[in-house]
């Protein structure tokens, strides 16, 4: 494979990847790339959105202000106004024969005369513009547009529409996602142009390929997309542009994992009678069959001479750290130490305290009176005292340490194993495939590696973004897990709701339970990713949605509901901005019980685990994602006790925010959550950067629409790469140079 995806070897992919500059120029590239366009091949992928006939009106109902569109519309009639100084305005009204649009011009008498003249009532057009609001009404202003015969073809038009009168021509006309300085005619124009450069080359993509697929040739498709002449033939071209990027995907996440197997691992078999053992008697608890079919597949790929490379998805609270527990223990009792990643320093504490506590005297290796098979578990992260970080650092230097958590510190060049035969990622979509490079780099054979998450990911999510790793999934939760009851709390139209929702806390309090209350952002002034750091990815969703009043910040709403309303409860305050030891000192308060409410930011998202917790109100829930108030249910209902999670939204009833929450409400299954997700969001970071080391996302696939598509790319690709293991042929070994980031994929 060629160490830089600027060597291609087949013509096809040569153009394609040609910088766009030398085939529009530098200025209208320039514009190309606020599109994130960038090379021909780009270019060519920027399909139109949809594709107007010259004989069918558009739909004008769904109009929205400042939007860039381009409609095929009827004139219903003109009137000119005078100006002073010889100028004059033209207001126009079209429609789709039941809505209507204004439309105007501004110029000199005589050239709102020639427009006046195009625009005959009962004639047809094409205007294109930015939709504003006058009088109350929509309105073009000063749209360019051209004119259609009967036919639907050019019949005339403003000045400046020669390359519009030539997109004309065809029978249907595509409609591309466009900007104000790139209007979808000046994108066709350009499209033309790169369709010129590209010629007739070579398909890189091997015949038998295409014919399997039932796909057409590459050329042929491209004209098709952008060129068509019916609708059958543009639909059958955009199938062979999804099957590319499908294929592309999976060729390369085939590769991913071919070159992982081909890197030699010290295997790590099971060994009977040590720290394992020791540790499955002192459980207190069955392991339920999820956990104990995923451990013997874990215990299994430990025991390969190549790195084991799989994905453990669980749903909330399913036991995936007990999991990667006994995974971590078969390595230390094979004479191994294992990393635990985890992406905040509150998670990662937490992960510290709940193994040193599962362990017990397990973990106190080193120790006089230790157990013969007992470990040392240690702590590393960024702000710890010097001191303690340097007994750290030489407890996992020294292999002294069998188990190491902490946070983005592993990856500090100070940090050394001595023997490193593991790597745990918690919360995988925190980090990126570099990230993980780096850790496994310091190992002297590559170490197995296990990442987990705890959003549950639909299985065409986990073809295209997590191909290259085999898959667990732990879908039942322990006994004893109680059951939690979810409410959307209007606070618009029940304002009452909201006071007697801190009422329901002070209830769960004097049973002797506990509380979090959740908010979106730490001080006033700032949103959502203020909080970067600990309080780690806030997906406020919904930005095309109505504007709404700043969300509540964790500070303000402390000070007044720990002065109001819980004034008598113990209270305390966390966010990403506090202290690591403020921080830990509010948690370990929190956990001991030693505090009845604890008012948060999303800190407190993944892996806390107080099982006494059994009520959580959530502030401003509209502005967060399914998944993330998924996340957030399940630090209640942990241990024996009913849990409430009350989602307090401003939303109206009829918003996409509204139907998120009614969406979590309505089920505690996070598979069927993590589906009614991807329905309800944009999907442009399937294979975003926190997967791929660098911004990437599907251009034409939509992994829900087409998972049959995926699917079959998938077993193609297998097929391919099982019989052209070193990519020999010329097509494949480009479509893998494309999509691949050869700077990590050779430290990988």
């Amino acid at each position: 494979m060629s160490t830089t995806v600027s060597r291609w070897r087949t013509e096809a992919y040569a153009r394609l990847n040609a910088r766009l500059s030398a085939v529009v120029g530098d200025k209208t590239a320039k514009a190309f790339g606020k599109l994130g366009l960038a090379t021909v091949g780009d270019l060519l992928q920027h399909v139109p959105r949809r594709y107007m006939s010259g004989t069918e009106l558009s739909d004008l109902s769904g109009l929205k202000e400042g939007e860039e569109i381009a409609v095929l519309a009827e004139v219903a009639g003109t009137r000119e106004h005078s100006m002073a100084g010889g100028r004059a305005r033209l207001e126009a009204t079209i429609t789709d024969g039941h809505g209507r649009l204004g439309v105007a011009f501004f110029g000199r008498a005589q050239l709102i005369r020639y427009w006046q003249s195009q625009l005959a009532k009962g004639s047809r057009g094409i205007f294109a513009g930015k939709v504003g609001v006058f009088r109350e009404q929509f309105q073009l202003s000063h749209p360019d547009f051209v004119m259609l015969d009967e036919y639907g073809k050019y019949a005339g038009g403003s000045k400046a529409n020669e390359v519009l009168a030539e997109v004309t021509r065809t029978d249907l006309i595509g409609i591309y996602p466009a900007t104000a300085k790139l209007r979808t005619w000046n994108i066709a124009e350009s499209v033309n142009l790169a369709l010129d450069y590209l010629g007739d080359v070579e398909d890189p993509v091997p015949a038998a390929v295409r014919t399997r697929a039932g796909v057409v040739p590459l050329t042929e498709a491209l004209r098709a997309v952008h060129q068509p002449q019916t609708r059958p033939e543009a639909a059958r071209g955009l199938e062979r542009l999804k099957f590319d990027e499908a294929f592309s995907i999976g060729l390369a996440m085939a590769r991913r994992k071919a070159i992982a197997r081909s890197h030699p691992a010290v295997p790590r078999p099971r060994r009977t009678g040590g720290i394992l053992d020791a540790f499955d008697a002192t459980l207190p608890f069955e392991l339920t069959a999820g956990q104990q079919q995923t451990a013997e597949q874990i215990f299994d790929d430990l025991g390969q001479q190549h790195p084991m490379q799989r994905l453990l998805q669980g749903e909330v609270g399913s036991g995936k750290t007990v999991v990667a527990v006994r995974a971590m223990l078969a390595v230390v009792d094979a004479g191994g130490q294992a990393a635990f990643l985890a992406p905040t320093e509150v998670l990662a504490t937490q992960h510290f305290q709940t193994i040193t506590r599962m362990l017990g005297e397990l973990a106190a290796g080193g120790t006089l009176d230790a157990a013969d098979q007992a470990t040392q578990v240690v702590l590393i992260t960024g702000s710890m005292p010097a001191a303690r970080r340097r007994e750290a650092l030489l407890a996992a230097a020294s292999g002294e340490a069998g188990i190491v958590i902490g946070t983005h510190a592993l990856l500090n060049d100070q940090v050394q194993f001595a023997d490193l035969g593991l790597v745990v990622v918690d919360e995988q979509h925190r980090f990126g495939v570099e990230q993980r490079a780096a850790l496994g780099a310091k190992a002297e054979s590559q170490p197995h590696l296990l990442v987990m998450t705890a959003t549950p990911i639909p299985r065409t999510v986990a073809m295209t973004s997590f191909g290259d790793l085999e898959t667990s999934v732990l879908r039942e939760i322990p006994a004893g897990r109680a059951e939690v009851s979810t409410v959307v709390v209007d606070v618009v139209m029940n304002p009452s709701w909201v006071p007697r929702a801190w009422e329901r806390i002070v209830e769960e309090v004097a049973a002797g339970r506990q509380a979090y209350v959740v908010c979106s952002r730490i001080s006033a002034g700032g949103e959502g990713k203020q909080d970067a750091g600990d309080d780690g990815f806030l997906e406020l969703v919904g930005e095309d949605e109505e504007p709404r009043q700043p969300a509540i910040a964790v500070e303000d709403l402390y000070a007044e509901l720990s002065s109001g309303p819980l004034s008598r409860l113990r209270t305390a305050m966390l966010h990403g901005r506090m202290s690591a030891e403020d921080k830990d000192d509010v948690m370990r308060r929190f956990a001991a019980g030693e505090l009845d409410v604890l008012i948060s930011t999303t800190v407190i998202e993944v892996g806390v685990d107080v099982p006494n917790a059994s009520i959580m109100a959530i502030c401003d829930a509209d502005r967060f994602g399914i998944s993330q108030l998924h996340q957030l249910r399940g630090r209640i209902g942990r241990g024996a006790h009913p849990g409430v999670c009350l989602l307090m939204s401003s939303s109206p009833a009829d918003s996409d925010a509204a139907m998120r929450l009614h969406e979590v409400a309505a089920t505690r299954d996070g598979f069927q959550l993590a589906e009614a997700d991807l329905r309800l969001r944009r999907e442009g970071d399937v294979l975003g950067a926190e997967q791929s080391g660098r911004r990437s996302s599907l251009r034409l696939l939509r992994v829900l629409r087409d998972g049959d598509l995926i699917g079959q790319a998938r077993e193609i690709a297998d097929d391919c790469l099982a019989q052209d293991p070193e990519l020999s042929d010329p097509g494949l070994a480009d479509i893998v140079d494309k999509i691949e980031a050869p700077e990590w994929l050779e430290r990988a």
